[in-house]
């Protein structure tokens, strides 16, 4: 697409372009790039093991910046397709109606993302740096060209291994000591812990289809609101929520988790209203466009209450069996 096709919402009213940018910052979002190393940070202080602070607040930052780079170049590469073009004003690209800067900040994000998680690794193990980027190859694989995975349906599959076993496993090796790192990447217990909360991840994504189905349509976009239709996909929501939830009340039910973690549970209400209002306006676009946006509380909700809930079991005399 030219430079000039990017302006669809360049000249619009100072009040609506202001709501605009807000709705490109998604700052509400990065809850999903913050909760691997929370859920990490729980798990370890459940376990009676120590954090290291320093790593902790650095790897926070890390993945705040790597997902500014997911979201601006998702924008580019939507920009180049069309598809953003009528059914999303508040993309970056057509704010500022240029490219170039969009790009400069997108890999200037990516550039000090991942140098600072090479300044962590070192600290910890290489083996951090290897997961992240294979996270990062993974958010590539979703929109980047030639790809464009995501454009078949493979989406979802994609978000669930980048935020969950990869992004809990690093997050696990970064905060734990030196001296514990000789038993290599705890595959095992970074996908018990990061299954469910990467499975509600996975549901803001799924949502976030619901009211551009036609528009995916038209440009070829396979998602699967595409491929199931928007009734089958509602029907799937609940499954979702409860799947996800399971998975994270099954270790409390081996005992290996506090009866405490059951504080994940907080997010529950929400998911209801979720799968309620999927369930009777699926097919209606303006009233299901902030689905995406109650699936986020959800997942923020049950991803902080599980954290929480696991760093406080030894209070209660019940703690994580590492």
């Amino acid at each position: 697409m030219k430079e000039h096709q990017a302006v669809a919402t360049l000249y619009v009213p100072n009040e609506e372009k202001s709501r605009l940018w807000k709705a490109a910052i998604k700052w509400p979002l990065y809850s999903v790039a913050v909760m691997p190393v929370l859920l990490g940070a729980g798990w370890r202080i459940g376990a009676g093991l120590n954090i290291r602070i320093d790593q902790l607040i650095g790897f926070l930052l890390a993945s705040v910046l790597l997902l500014i780079w997911e979201n601006l170049t998702n924008d580019l590469f939507d920009a180049d397709t069309g598809i953003d073009q009528l059914s999303k004003p508040h993309s970056v690209v057509a704010l500022l109606g240029k490219r170039q800067p969009v790009r400069h900040l997108a890999y200037l994000a990516l550039s000090l993302g991942l140098l600072l998680i090479l300044l962590l690794a070192i600290k910890s193990t290489l083996q951090v740096l290897f997961l992240v980027v294979g996270s990062c190859i993974l958010g590539y694989l979703y929109q980047g060209p030639p790809f464009r995975l995501g454009y078949q349906g493979l989406g979802e599959p994609l978000c669930w291994l980048a935020f969950g076993p990869l992004a809990t496993a690093a997050a696990l090796l970064v905060l734990s000591p030196i001296e514990s790192l000789d038993s290599g990447i705890p595959w095992g217990t970074a996908t018990s812990l990061g299954a469910g909360p990467a499975l509600a991840t996975t549901l803001v994504l799924f949502c976030s289809h619901f009211h551009q189905v036609a528009n995916d349509k038209a440009h070829g976009k396979k998602s699967p609101l595409v491929l199931l239709g928007t009734r089958r996909s509602a029907s799937l929501v609940p499954w979702l929520i409860g799947i996800s939830l399971l998975l994270e009340i099954i270790p409390i039910l081996q005992g290996l988790w506090p009866i405490t973690a059951l504080l994940g549970l907080i997010g529950l209400p929400t998911g209801i209203s979720l799968a309620r209002l999927l369930n009777h306006y699926h097919n209606n676009p303006e009233r299901i466009s902030g689905s995406k946006f109650i699936a986020l509380r959800f997942q923020a909700l049950n991803g902080f209450g599980l954290s929480l809930g696991l760093a406080i079991g030894p209070i209660l005399g019940s703690s994580v069996i590492n």
